[in-house]
Protein backbone atom coordinates (compact mmCIF):
# COMPACT_ATOMS: atom_id res chain seq x y z
CA UNK A 1 0.00 0.00 0.00
CA UNK A 2 1.38 3.82 -0.97
CA UNK A 3 1.56 5.78 1.68
CA UNK A 4 2.37 8.55 -0.22
CA UNK A 5 0.79 10.70 -2.60
CA UNK A 6 3.54 12.92 -3.83
CA UNK A 7 5.55 16.13 -2.27
CA UNK A 8 3.90 18.52 -0.84
CA UNK A 9 6.88 20.94 -0.79
CA UNK A 10 10.87 21.48 -0.29
CA UNK A 11 11.94 24.39 2.64
CA UNK A 12 14.35 27.15 1.76
CA UNK A 13 15.99 28.71 4.88
CA UNK A 14 17.14 32.36 3.95
CA UNK A 15 19.93 34.35 6.54
CA UNK A 16 17.59 37.27 6.65
CA UNK A 17 15.18 39.65 5.36
CA UNK A 18 17.45 41.19 2.61
CA UNK A 19 18.39 37.49 1.25
CA UNK A 20 14.65 36.41 1.99
CA UNK A 21 13.83 39.27 -0.48
CA UNK A 22 16.60 37.89 -3.05
CA UNK A 23 14.94 34.38 -2.97
CA UNK A 24 11.43 35.12 -3.28
CA UNK A 25 12.38 37.37 -6.47
CA UNK A 26 14.36 34.74 -8.18
CA UNK A 27 11.47 32.31 -7.54
CA UNK A 28 8.43 35.07 -8.12
CA UNK A 29 10.09 37.19 -10.97
CA UNK A 30 12.64 35.54 -12.72
CA UNK A 31 10.93 31.93 -12.65
CA UNK A 32 7.70 33.22 -12.54
CA UNK A 33 6.31 31.13 -9.78
CA UNK A 34 3.14 32.87 -7.79
CA UNK A 35 2.90 33.14 -4.14
CA UNK A 36 0.35 31.16 -2.74
CA UNK A 37 0.94 32.06 1.09
CA UNK A 38 2.42 34.23 3.48
CA UNK A 39 2.99 34.76 6.82
CA UNK A 40 5.13 36.52 9.47
CA UNK A 41 6.03 39.75 10.81
CA UNK A 42 8.95 41.73 11.38
CA UNK A 43 12.48 39.70 10.69
CA UNK A 44 10.58 36.35 10.79
CA UNK A 45 8.95 36.07 7.37
CA UNK A 46 7.80 33.35 5.06
CA UNK A 47 5.96 32.22 2.32
CA UNK A 48 4.70 29.52 -0.09
CA UNK A 49 5.43 29.51 -4.01
CA UNK A 50 3.61 27.43 -6.66
CA UNK A 51 6.22 25.31 -8.56
CA UNK A 52 3.04 23.93 -11.08
CA UNK A 53 2.99 20.57 -8.85
CA UNK A 54 3.95 21.48 -5.56
CA UNK A 55 5.31 24.26 -3.49
CA UNK A 56 8.54 25.47 -2.26
CA UNK A 57 8.42 26.79 1.24
CA UNK A 58 10.39 30.27 1.70
CA UNK A 59 12.08 31.37 5.20
CA UNK A 60 14.07 34.14 6.04
CA UNK A 61 14.95 32.97 9.58
CA UNK A 62 18.04 30.53 8.25
CA UNK A 63 20.61 30.69 11.02
CA UNK A 64 23.55 28.88 8.95
CA UNK A 65 24.52 27.36 5.96
CA UNK A 66 24.48 23.86 6.37
CA UNK A 67 26.99 22.06 4.06
CA UNK A 68 25.61 20.42 1.46
CA UNK A 69 23.97 16.72 2.58
CA UNK A 70 22.65 13.68 0.39
CA UNK A 71 19.84 16.02 -1.21
CA UNK A 72 21.81 17.65 -4.13
CA UNK A 73 19.67 19.65 -6.09
CA UNK A 74 15.87 20.86 -6.91
CA UNK A 75 14.38 19.90 -10.62
CA UNK A 76 11.58 21.32 -12.06
CA UNK A 77 9.56 20.15 -14.36
CA UNK A 78 9.76 23.06 -17.19
CA UNK A 79 8.46 23.60 -20.94
CA UNK A 80 11.74 25.48 -21.34
CA UNK A 81 15.13 24.64 -20.55
CA UNK A 82 16.63 27.20 -22.96
CA UNK A 83 14.12 29.85 -21.90
CA UNK A 84 14.51 29.29 -17.86
CA UNK A 85 18.60 29.44 -18.37
CA UNK A 86 17.99 32.97 -20.43
CA UNK A 87 15.27 34.12 -17.82
CA UNK A 88 18.21 32.99 -14.57
CA UNK A 89 21.31 34.40 -16.58
CA UNK A 90 19.92 37.91 -17.07
CA UNK A 91 18.64 38.02 -13.42
CA UNK A 92 22.03 37.41 -13.14
CA UNK A 93 22.65 34.44 -11.44
CA UNK A 94 25.25 31.74 -12.36
CA UNK A 95 24.49 28.81 -14.86
CA UNK A 96 26.38 26.02 -13.83
CA UNK A 97 25.62 23.30 -16.66
CA UNK A 98 24.87 24.67 -19.63
CA UNK A 99 21.98 23.22 -21.85
CA UNK A 100 22.30 20.26 -23.04
CA UNK A 101 20.63 17.07 -24.58
CA UNK A 102 20.79 13.26 -22.40
CA UNK A 103 19.04 10.10 -22.63
CA UNK A 104 18.48 8.31 -19.63
CA UNK A 105 19.23 5.25 -20.14
CA UNK A 106 16.79 3.19 -17.99
CA UNK A 107 14.65 -0.11 -19.19
CA UNK A 108 12.22 2.72 -20.81
CA UNK A 109 14.82 5.75 -21.83
CA UNK A 110 13.79 9.05 -21.14
CA UNK A 111 14.99 11.99 -23.46
CA UNK A 112 15.24 15.59 -21.55
CA UNK A 113 16.92 18.67 -21.98
CA UNK A 114 18.57 19.71 -18.81
CA UNK A 115 20.55 22.60 -17.22
CA UNK A 116 21.40 23.60 -13.52
CA UNK A 117 21.99 27.00 -11.43
CA UNK A 118 22.53 28.22 -8.56
CA UNK A 119 20.03 29.75 -6.59
CA UNK A 120 20.36 33.03 -4.37
CA UNK A 121 21.12 30.73 -1.12
CA UNK A 122 23.38 28.52 -2.75
CA UNK A 123 20.53 25.55 -3.71
CA UNK A 124 21.19 23.75 -7.03
CA UNK A 125 18.21 24.37 -9.40
CA UNK A 126 18.01 22.10 -12.21
CA UNK A 127 15.61 22.73 -15.22
CA UNK A 128 14.12 19.62 -16.90
CA UNK A 129 12.70 19.22 -19.74
CA UNK A 130 10.89 15.54 -21.40
CA UNK A 131 11.53 15.27 -24.91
Amino acid sequence: MRLTKGIHHVAIKAMGIQKYEEVMRFYTEILGMPVVRRWGSGDDLGAMVDTGNSVLEIFSNGENMPEQGALRHIAFDVEDTDACVKAVRDGGYRITVEPKDIVIQADEPLAARIAFCIGPVGESVEFFQVK
